[in-house]
């Protein structure tokens, strides 16, 4: 016969989520609020705080003024923001042709005024001081 203690821890973890499991749920919450204020300062226009804002590695991919001028014309013709919901945020330790590291896919359902129906992709990565920032940034 089980004693109560045993019974107890075993319900205990079959209710409860892997410790990794939950980590990944911090982890996902943490690289969503970053990809929120990102986009909110990409929102803006502000392309050069934008740029100041992604992770060191997509900075070293791309300079400042490369970024800069690159946005406007594939975000101006999009025209204001009117609505962005979240579709998914997965959590990931892979990403193709980028540095092995922790990783969030965000995508976003995305109302522009001239294109209504877009999906944004934000990518963000832990940086080793345990923050996050925008690595990758797609519309489609």
């Amino acid at each position: 016969m089980l004693k109560p203690i045993a019974v107890l821890l075993a319900a205990t973890a079959m209710l409860s989520p892997p410790v990794h499991a939950q980590d990944n749920a911090v982890a996902v919450a943490a690289a969503t609020d970053s990809a929120t204020r990102w986009l909110a300062v990409a929102d803006a226009g502000k392309w050069g705080e934008s740029w100041e804002q992604l992770a060191p590695a997509s900075q070293a991919a791309v300079t400042r003024d490369a970024w800069s001028s690159g946005l406007p014309p594939v975000r101006a013709p999009l025209g204001a923001v009117r609505s962005r919901k979240l579709q998914s945020a997965t959590f990931t330790n892979k990403m193709p042709n980028a540095p092995a590291g922790d990783y969030v896919v965000i995508q976003y359902a995305t109302e522009f005024a001239n294109k209504p129906q877009s999906v944004e992709t934000v990518v963000p990565m832990r940086l080793p001081d345990g923050s996050w920032k925008v690595s990758g940034y797609f519309i489609r």
